[in-house]
């Protein structure tokens, strides 16, 4: 008699994200970069347990590293292995990506920060951008545009 098998199915869509980075901040361009995690990350990002804010890219020796993110271990993780909540990641990206990366905030003085963290498929993916950063009044600008924006979207569908 031949059984059925259950197909588990991962949950999908976005784990993290960062608010705050398209608040502060003109996006340039966006990037999608892996991630080198551990086994206990991985179970801790199925159960949401990630934060992105504060979190930025640096660059060493020609490599990209995710620092200042937080993912918090699951209360039933191995006894064995000690879990760092904050520990710098690698990010996993092509030589093209990488020096284009690093000629811009080099040379042209951007910045490079995290905006998403969101399964593709059974791989955990990092969406980077290059950004700018906004003086006070473009914060003022850009919500305002945003105020309007929804002010007439409520006035189209009354």
């Amino acid at each position: 008699m031949a059984q059925a098998t259950v197909v588990k199915k991962h949950n999908g869509g976005t784990i993290a994200q960062n608010k705050r980075a398209r608040h502060d901040y003109f996006v340039e361009e966006k990037f999608e970069a892996g991630m080198s995690l551990q086994g206990w990350e991985v179970k801790s990002l199925r159960a949401g347990r990630m934060t992105l804010s504060e979190s930025y890219v640096i660059f060493k020796n020609g490599e990209a590293f995710l620092f200042g993110s937080q993912i918090q271990p699951l209360l039933s993780a191995s006894t064995h292995v000690v879990p760092e909540s904050t520990r710098t990641r690698k990010l996993l990206l092509s030589r093209r990506e990488l020096e284009k990366l690093l000629g811009a905030v080099n040379q042209k003085g951007y910045s490079c920060v995290p905006l998403a963290c969101y399964w593709k498929g059974r791989l955990v993916k990092l969406e980077i951008a290059l950004v700018k950063g906004k003086q006070l009044h473009d914060k003022r600008a850009t919500e305002k545009d945003r105020d309007w924006q929804r002010d007439k979207a409520r006035m189209l569908y009354k």
